[in-house]
This record gives structure tokens, sequence and C-alpha cells, in this order.
């Protein structure tokens, strides 16, 4: 239990803190991806001004730009004088001309006349295509397509995204590392009490068997002098299920610990299936249920044989106490890819909610309260039915099908 607690406190803020980093990684690179593609945006509509200014683009690469109407800001204008870029004109029919390559290196004209090609196929009007950013120009006649390159930009973008990926991974790691380094002192408060809670059930446990004891046999001995009567049956009784309850509390605290040693043993499960569910057939028809037993053969597993006998028999139990009069129960056991399947199949008296769905493996959660004290369950039968199967390296759920039948799947490892 130990074990578990301090897996979920891992999973929990480990989860909470790989979230954080990838929405502070997300808003930091979403925030870029925007003043970046603002600025490419701005820079192609100055260009684009010039251009419509001028008629072209200047004399070169190092060439002056002509001053832009409105005192233009100087980042705006240094971009526009860092920036290689090209145009293009559209005909009619698609055709595209190199119309001014001076702002461009090592590009031939005819690798940039494909390129506006293919950018303009699909008779988009601007956009993004590769690392270019185009626009076009006029609606008819001759059209006038301006391409800049941002390469660069779009670089130190994918860089950065690429930096923070790594980043966050990196301190995901470095976070589980210290995390599984001081969850232990984290924790601390909430072991200890595990402990004293385990160590109180089973102290008091062990002192309530003397009086226990003591009770039944002054009942015995009241019984050889006066003879049965209710009262007496009556205290028998509950003494029978003190008994029972302090039994399944020591078991369950014992199941609990870390230590506890399972005498593992090749077992073959599908006769043990066969011989703990048994008796519950006669169970099953005295109430007016029918119990069928469907088990592959030869299915072995390695375990504990009186805890898998046990574990079946609470799953066997709970089916017969709370299947409606009249259903049919279905025990089976199967090999699967996962591993070894062992079910009960039963019909609710009631449909459940998934609140109490998720709760029935819970210590003392009883669904219905007062129909659980008239069958006599103590409502840990389950609780010890999960940690059976945990110390077994499997694990147990419960489902409702969408016929109304509740289905207890326990699986096992091969």
């Amino acid at each position: 239990m130990i074990r578990g607690i301090r897996r979920r406190f891992m999973r929990i803020a480990i989860g909470v803190l790989a979230l954080a980093m990838v929405l502070v990684a997300a808003i930091i690179n979403g925030a870029n991806w925007v003043n970046v593609r603002s600025e490419l945006y701005e820079t192609l509509g100055y260009l684009e001004e010039m251009q419509a200014q001028k008629g072209n683009m200047g004399p070169g690469p190092r060439g002056d730009l002509p001053v832009r109407r409105g005192n233009p800001s100087r980042h705006l204008r240094n971009m526009a004088y860092e920036s290689r870029f090209f145009s293009v004109t559209v005909g009619d029919d698609g055709t595209c001309a190199l119309e001014d390559a001076t702002h461009v290196s090592e590009e031939d004209a005819d690798s940039l006349v494909e390129l506006a090609t293919k950018a303009l196929a699909g008779e988009r009007t601007s956009g993004f295509w590769g690392d270019y950013l185009f626009k076009v120009d006029g609606q008819s006649g001759k059209r006038v397509a301006l391409f800049l390159n941002c390469e660069t930009k779009l670089t130190r973008v994918r860089r950065l995204a690429l930096i923070s990926a790594v980043a966050c991974g990196g301190c995901v790691l470095l976070a589980w590392l210290l995390v599984g380094l001081f969850s232990s002192r984290a924790i601390r408060p909430l072991v200890e009490s595990a402990i004293q809670q385990k160590q109180f059930i089973t102290d008091a446990g062990h002192e309530l068997k003397t009086p226990l004891t003591v009770i039944s046999a002054n009942m015995d001995v009241l019984t050889l002098e006066t003879g049965e009567n209710e009262w007496i049956r009556s205290t028998q009784k509950q003494v029978a299920n003190l008994r029972g309850l302090v039994g399944e509390l020591i078991y369950l605290s014992r199941l609990d610990e870390e230590d506890a040693k399972l005498q593992k043993v090749d077992v073959d499960l599908s006769k043990l299936v066969v011989e703990s569910a048994e008796p519950f057939v006669g169970m099953a028809e005295f109430a007016g249920k029918t119990l069928n037993v469907d088990v592959e053969d030869s299915v072995h597993v390695t375990g504990d044989g009186a805890m898998l006998g046990r574990l079946v028999s609470i799953l066997c139990d709970n089916a017969v106490k709370y299947a409606p009069e009249g259903d049919t129960i279905v025990v089976t056991l199967a090999r699967s890819r996962k591993g070894i399947m062992l079910a009960t199949d039963n019909a609710a008296q009631q449909p459940m909610s998934d609140e109490t769905l998720r709760h029935l493996f819970d210590r003392f959660y009883r669904a219905d309260a007062s129909r659980s004290r008239e069958s006599g369950g103590y409502g840990i039968g389950l609780s010890v039915a999960r940690a059976i199967a945990e110390k077994h390296g499997g694990s147990i759920r419960v489902r409702q099908t969408p016929e109304g039948r509740v289905r207890f799947e326990c699986m096992l490892a091969k």
C-alpha cells in the first residue's frame, strides 16, 4: 500500500508539473509565433508599398529602399533592408514571369519561377509556401506576386520550439528523479499514519480474540445449564460475526504489509476455481439462483493457492448474495493476451451509478447498507480480493454492462 501511495503521489506531482511546463512552453511559443508572423506580414506590406511607389524593389540587396510614407519604425526599415525577396508577374492563365530578383541571392530564375508557380497554383492570394511568405496584388490583367524569404525567422521559431520541447522533457525527467528521491519524506506523515492504523487493527484484533473466546465459552456453559434460548443464540451469532470481522481485518492488514510473504508455487487455477466455486452452487440453488462455472482446462499460475482460493470464494459469495432471485450467475476462467482472466457475471438487483462502482473496493463501503447487513457482509470482502490480486501482480475491476449486469474481472499474470 505504501508503495502504491508513493507511486500515486509521484504521478500526480509529475503530471501537474508536466502540464504546467507544457502550458508555459505553448504560451511562449504561441506568442513568439504570433509576433514573428505579424512582423513578417508587416515587412511584406512595407515592401509591397515600396514596390508600388518605385515600380521595382531598388538597386540590389545592399541598395537603399525608398522611405515609406508615415515614418515607419527603424525596426521595420531594418527588417526590410535585411530581407531577401523577389516578385513575379502572374498572367490570367496562371503563368509566372520573374519581374525583380535583385534582392535574392543564389537562387536561379527558373527555380524562383517554379516556386512561384507552385505557390499560386491553388489560386491563393497570400500565405506561406515553404520558407516564403507571399501576397498577390491586383485582381485581373497583370498581377504582381511578392515573395519574402522567411527562412531565418522560421528557423528561429522552430529552434525555440525544439529547445522548449527538450527543456520540458529534461525538466520533467529531472523532476521525476528529485521527486523519487524526496517523495518518501513528503508522504512520511501519511505512511506513519497508515502504519499506526495497521498496527492498531492488528493489536486490537488480537486483544479482541480473548474476550470473544470467553464470551463464546460462557454462552456454551449457559446452554448446558439452562438449555438453548433466543438470547443465547443471538449472542453466539453476534460473537461469530465479530470473530469473522476481526479475522478479516487482521488478514487485510497483513496483506497491506510491504514485506508480506507469499508462498508462491505452481497452482492449477482451473482445478482451484472449480473446487472453490463448488460450495456456492448449492448456496445459489437454495436462494433460487443458478451458478454456472465455465473454466478453461489446464490454466496454471504461480502464486499462493490459499489466497487465490479465497479470492475466488469472495467473488462467488458476492455474486450469490447480490444477484436477484432467478438469475444465472456465470463464473469464468480463461487465458487472454494480457494474462489470465477470472470473472463473475450476474444481474444487478438495481442499476448502480458510476460513483458506486468506483467505491465498491473501498473498505466498509456498502452500496446498499440495509441489504448488506441482512446478508451478513462486513464490507471488506472486495477490499481483500483487490489486495490478493495486487499481491499476485494483477488487478481487479468492476463494470456494468449495457444489459444491466455486473461483471467483476480479475486479471492475473501468466
